[in-house]
Parts: structure tokens; sequence; C-alpha cells
């Protein structure tokens, strides 16, 4: 795995919230057909640029794209 293939499931995260607005892990795995550890490393990465929010609710995790 390196930074190139990281990315592009960053860009699946992205698209996939941006098309959807507010969603919860598990409807963002299956938005993005991504196995777990490729969807974390994505949800990572954008949130490490500042481009996610995380928000635990009700004990379920809910990403929202920031600006």
């Amino acid at each position: 795995m390196n930074t190139e293939v990281i990315g592009t499931w960053a860009g699946l995260v992205w698209t996939a919230l941006n098309e959807s607005g507010k969603m919860n892990v598990k409807a963002l795995k299956k938005a993005t057909k991504l196995k777990e550890k490729e969807l974390y490393a994505g949800m990572g990465w954008l949130a490490r640029e500042g481009k996610l929010s995380i928000a635990e609710i009700e004990g379920d995790v809910e990403l929202e794209l920031i600006g």
C-alpha cells in the first residue's frame, strides 16, 4: 500500500460524501465498496487534510465533508 492508493481511497470517500452529505460508516462502506481498512485509511487522509468532520452520535460514527 502506498500514498497513491490511499489517495484514491480518499477520493472515493470524498465523492460518496459529496454526493450524499452526512453518512455513517456502514453506509459509506457500502457506497464506496471499500474494505474496512481501506475506508479508514481514506477517512484518515481526509481528516488529516481538514476535509472531514467525524462525530459519534448515539453510538454511531457520522461523517461529513467540511467546507
